[in-house]
């Protein structure tokens, strides 16, 4: 029942909250980041959900674009803002993603959604993480995040799909407001040091 059901009304109630109590800081947010990224505040990315059905994922745009002169493949790290670098640690680029949460795209809790060229790499088991709505954060962004391999961070998200539950979801909640209180940013994992997946684990 709660995989079915409550869990979507919880999704639903506590990011329309969420946002409303927010506004305020999203608000200036979205007026730094339109300063410091040429009117560009947003970052809009597709990525798969639920089933491999794609959607538009949106965050707060951390980065600047390139340059004409620049090379596409500039170190990212290199491109990231004061402000950016600032809403990164924090997490608060993560935010719009309430909005995706709100559409039903996504879940508060679940599996981190990850690129579309990924979608042909996975085997059979690793695929199931589509099973379930990717999350903001999850259990895999809660026990290590980019400390953990990609074998690792598949088999938290598998464990997550075949333990949803009200319980799972909460604990998951409290220790990735912990985390964010500790200043330990809840990262995408896509972020992760050791680069993208190739499709070995």
């Amino acid at each position: 029942m709660y995989k079915k059901l409550f869990k979507r009304i919880l999704d639903f109630s506590i990011s329309l909250v969420a946002l409303i109590l927010l506004s305020p800081a999203i608000v200036i947010l979205i007026i730094l980041l339109m300063f410091v990224n040429n009117g560009k505040p947003f970052f809009f990315q597709k990525r798969p959900g639920k089933n491999t059905k794609i959607f538009t994922i949106i965050k707060f745009k951390t980065m600047k674009d390139p340059k004409n002169n620049e090379s596409e493949l500039i170190n990212q790290e290199q491109r990231i803002t004061r402000v950016g670098a600032f809403v990164r640690k924090t997490s608060l680029d993560e935010l719009l993603q309430l909005v995706n949460v709100l559409k039903g795209d996504m879940s508060l809790i679940g599996p981190r959604p990850l690129l579309i060229e990924y979608l042909p790499l996975y085997n059979k088991e690793q695929a199931r993480r589509h099973l379930v709505k990717p999350g903001i954060t999850g259990w895999a962004q809660v026990n290590g995040r980019s400390a953990l391999s990609w074998k690792e961070k598949f088999s938290h998200d598998i464990w997550y799909v075949d333990h949803l539950s009200f319980n799972n979801d909460l604990k998951i909640l409290l220790k990735t407001i912990q985390k964010i209180f500790n200043q330990e940013a809840i990262s995408s994992i896509e972020r992760a040091p050791f680069g993208a997946w190739d499709g070995n684990t």
